[in-house]
């Protein structure tokens, strides 16, 4: 036991570091091409940040334990949305880009909306599942989702590059540098992520925890640890966009690459627990999109971060009660 703790304790360690140079190595390829920093949240950082469930997803998908790909992605999601984001705006209010607000989120809401729709019309079995159809059109839509910012962006990004390449404070950034500073991020992401899941688990499994309850609660946990510290180090450096971009796209993409891979691999079958807690996840979204409009327009105040950590902790002691 005192091994597990031990390692665990590194693999934080190891989510501090990673998460510090993930972040430097964003901020600094923002900085040199003036992409906006909610555009590199939403993708590079967001799918660098979604390693750990990824990976975790694979190997459960291959050993049969599709329960734990499913808690995985939607407690990872719940996650993200009231524990993280209410942690972050207690720090410091969180001024939420019009993006966010009018395109990210509400495609988070239709994600598990389109999830709930799958499994609930899934007429081939008795039991409600995704199947590999239903990966595969959630990989067309992570492809789309993950495409479509840049697309947009592209033009303005070239045309900011070369109007500010003569006269461009951060001409001096060395960007492979910094790519690498990015790839050994998401490599200790990675690693500290596997160590905080894979020895939680050990000490959970000692104390006869389910395999729904690890994969809604540890594992999911474990696997938000590094959109946790990169988004409260992106908060700490006041790199705000970047950090709920991370956490906006990291849900959109927990719920259509995780479990599209995970369905490909292996059918997931969903529980009417699995239900009530995607039903969670949706009125979690809505919340926030609804704290858009109530008091200060487009910021999570320091009481809604309040009200969101407390849903957070009715949730959890819900599932061990």
């Amino acid at each position: 036991m005192f091994f597990y703790i031990i390692m665990i304790i590194i693999g934080f360690v190891l989510l501090v570091i990673g998460a510090d140079l993930l972040v430097n190595g964003a901020s600094n390829i923002v900085k040199k091409f003036h992409i906006p920093e909610i555009l590199i949240g939403l993708t590079i950082v967001a799918l660098g940040t979604s390693a750990p469930e990824l990976i975790i997803t694979i190997t459960s998908a291959n050993s049969g334990a599709a329960e734990l790909i499913i808690g995985n992605a939607i407690g990872s999601n719940l996650c993200n949305l009231l524990l993280i984001i209410g942690i972050m705006s207690i720090i410091t209010p969180i001024v939420l880009d019009k993006e966010i607000v009018k395109l990210h989120l509400p495609l988070s809401l239709f994600a598990a909306f389109v999830i709930l729709f799958m499994e609930l019309s899934s007429f081939t079995s008795s039991i409600a599942m995704l199947n590999r159809v239903d990966g595969i059109i959630l990989l067309i839509m992570f492809i789309v989702y993950f495409s479509y910012p840049i697309l947009i962006e592209i033009k303005d990004i070239i045309a900011n590059f070369k109007s500010n390449s003569k006269n461009d404070e951060y001409k001096n950034i060395n960007i492979f540098l910094s790519i690498f500073f990015i790839i050994i991020g998401v490599v200790l992401l990675k690693y500290g992520g596997d160590f905080v899941v894979d020895y939680s688990t050990y000490i959970a499994q000692e104390f006869n925890i389910p395999e729904r309850v690890i994969g809604l609660t540890i594992v999911a946990i474990g696997t938000a640890m590094p959109e946790f510290v990169t988004s409260i180090i992106a908060v700490i450096k006041k790199d705000t966009d970047l950090a709920v971009g991370n956490l906006v796209g990291s849900c959109v993409l927990n719920l259509f690459l995780i479990l599209g891979i995970g369905s490909i691999i292996t059918p997931l079958p969903f529980s009417s627990e699995f239900n009530q807690n995607l039903i969670l996840l949706m009125i979690s979204t809505l919340v926030l999109l609804l704290f858009n409009f109530i008091g200060k327009k487009n910021t999570i105040t320091r009481s809604k971060g309040l009200i969101l950590l407390i849903i957070f902790s009715i949730y959890i002691i819900k599932l061990f009660v």
